[in-house]
């Protein structure tokens, strides 16, 4: 180890420590950046999505104490009642962060549901994050008492309900509106985006492992085993986009009626970019499209949904293989100074007008819209060492250890290089710091991908 990154490590973990958030004397998870110059606005709080990289490497680390704590006091934010009122949170969601708040000496929590967050929508990943996260508990300590207990099974029954329940949709996929992940901001992806599709993919296998077969669970392991394969079969087949699919795409008929049509979606040509996407596609690659719908197909790569799909075996071995192409073969494009972007290429000029709404903060190349988050990093490297291509995992690392100190650990970067800290970045972002000791932690050993992966279902 070179004394650079021993140094990083040691400062990392300090600033990890800091970071922790104490409730009734317990440790309960992690605010998300504690930037001394900084407007705090929710940056105080502990977002469940953020607290993931952490909760890992808790339970990496043999603290699981802290992650224990956390599942079990957010699942206590959980509304378990039906709501006719719009402007309550609907029973099952999960909420987006919580912060700790005192009365008259007494510590309570306080949850956003997404009713306090910019754009006021409720966060569709949430409650996936948790099941992921549970099962990553119970692998790692084995305490299954845990997840047996009532409340806790009656936890995931209640998110899955909210996945699985009856709406005007009639694709196995689960329809969510824009800025409900962690691209919170209005980017086109009302729909059926791909990072949802992923985690929700991933939150129904484990879903599998985490339900008890008993009366209770028996209609929802029913649900979850007739929604999986029709899931798997859409999302590997009609949202692949390679060279060959896209020759077939590219001569799609429209208008087409009856279950015979090949072209189920009715895409028109016109709307894709398919020359700059042939000319940048690798011969050798591919990946999954960033959203799928009546006359849509969104060719942006969109790494969190490309990378758990290969941490979780949503893809297959050759489609793993042909995602981390991509990212090997386009590396500059989707790596660059930063490991990496969110998604690429960003919306620019009109279109970015349009579909942002204008936004000023996912301008082109910034934020959501084509910004470098270094928490991804450890996603690369989980997908990387998965599929034993593990020097990608450590070019990737050797590039972000030029910066992150230097540049003081920041939520994300802008420019199409990665080269520039974000313009409205918060610095000592907790989740870019356990990112990066998450990372070195599964490249030194890959045995704790056992707490993310699946066997491929075929």
């Amino acid at each position: 180890m070179s004394d650079r990154s021993e140094l990083m490590q040691e400062q990392a973990w300090e600033l990890l420590e800091n970071s922790i958030l104490y409730y009734q004397g317990q440790p309960i998870g992690t605010i998300a950046a504690r930037d001394p110059d900084g407007e705090a606005l929710n940056y105080d709080q502990c977002f469940i999505r953020d607290f993931i990289s952490s909760g890992l490497l808790f339970l990496i680390k043999g603290r699981p104490e802290i992650v224990r704590n956390f599942l079990e006091e957010t699942l206590k934010l959980q509304p378990k009642t039906g709501q006719l009122d719009s402007s309550k949170p609907s029973r099952g969601l999960m909420p987006a962060s919580f912060k700790i708040q005192t009365i008259d000496q007494y510590e309570y929590l306080k949850p956003d549901f997404g009713d306090y967050a910019i754009g006021r929508v409720a966060p569709a990943d949430s409650g996936l994050w948790w099941i992921i996260l549970l099962r990553a508990y119970v692998i790692a300590t084995q305490d299954t008492d845990l997840v047996h207990r009532a409340d806790f099974q009656e936890g995931i029954r209640l998110i899955l309900e909210l996945c699985l329940v009856v709406r005007f949709d009639m694709y196995p996929m689960v329809l969510v509106p824009d800025a409900a992940s962690m691209i919170d901001r209005r980017m086109g992806l009302y729909g059926h985006p791909l990072d949802i599709q992923s985690l929700f993919y991933t939150a129904l296998r484990a879903s599998l492992e985490l339900l008890l077969p008993n009366a209770d669970n028996q209609n929802i392991l029913q649900a979850v085993r007739r929604r999986l394969p029709p899931l798997l079969k859409q999302l590997r087949e009609n949202y692949w986009i390679d060279p060959e699919r896209l020759n077939v795409i590219y001569r799609y008929r429209v208008e087409e009626y009856g279950e015979e049509a090949l072209n189920q979606f009715n895409i028109f040509s016109d709307s894709i970019p398919f020359y700059r996407l042939a000319k940048w596609l690798p011969e050798a690659g591919g990946y999954l499209a960033g959203n799928l719908g009546p006359s849509q197909l969104d060719t942006r790569f969109f790494a969190i949904g490309n990378l758990m799909a290969v941490i979780t075996s949503l893809t297959d071995e050759y489609q793993s293989h042909c995602i981390l192409n991509v990212v090997e073969l386009r590396w500059n494009d989707l790596i660059g100074q930063m490991p990496m972007k969110l998604c690429f290429p960003a919306l620019e000029d009109s279109d970015w007008k349009t579909v942002t709404g204008a936004d000023p903060k996912n301008r082109p190349w910034s934020y959501h819209n084509g910004g470098s988050w270094p928490v991804l990093l450890w996603m690369l490297a989980a997908a990387a060492k998965k599929m034993d291509r593990g020097e990608l995992a450590l070019h990737a690392i050797a590039i972000a250890e030029r910066r992150l100190v230097l540049d003081q650990w920041p939520e994300y970067y802008d420019g199409p290089d990665g080269r520039l800290i974000g313009k409205e970045a918060r610095r000592f972002q907790t989740w870019t710091i356990t990112g990066y000791l998450l990372t070195k932690e599964l490249v030194k050993n890959p045995g704790h991908l056992k707490l993310l992966t699946f066997e491929d279902e075929g």
